[in-house]
């Protein structure tokens, strides 16, 4: 957990500042998948929010710097697509920055009606 949280709330662009108690909630809520080195050193995670029916959101997507540029990215999203309980899944989201060519690979592509979704964002 101390990797996640460090990750998330140091490094990451889209979760900085998340606190302890909002990470470990949303780690214990979701499915969750981590990447370990040869030493079992944690250096990527993922976690999917999803009713393993009709929706899926892949989110906190992360491999560790000095890890990146290895395949570990490619290795982490496709065992995430081809987990067994989430083949049944018809819709799936996620947001991103920088990393539209990764998950282009997997079928991702931009929303084909934007103007349909909305956010609410209470802070």
């Amino acid at each position: 957990m101390e990797i996640v949280f460090n990750f998330l709330h140091n490094d990451s662009y889209w979760a900085q500042g998340r606190s302890r108690e909002t990470v470990e909630r949303s780690v214990a809520n979701s499915l969750c998948f981590t990447l370990l080195d040869s030493t079992d050193k944690q250096v990527g995670f993922a976690r999917v929010i999803t009713d393993y029916a009709v929706f899926a959101w892949l989110l906190d997507v992360f491999i560790l710097d000095n890890y990146r540029g290895l395949g570990l990215g490619k290795k982490l999203i496709t065992t995430i697509m081809e987990h067994p309980d989430l083949q049944q899944i018809k819709r799936w989201a996620l947001g991103t920055k920088d990393a539209h060519g990764l998950y282009k690979k997997y079928g991702f592509k931009p929303l084909a009606h934007p103007e349909n979704m909305m956010e609410r964002r209470p802070y």
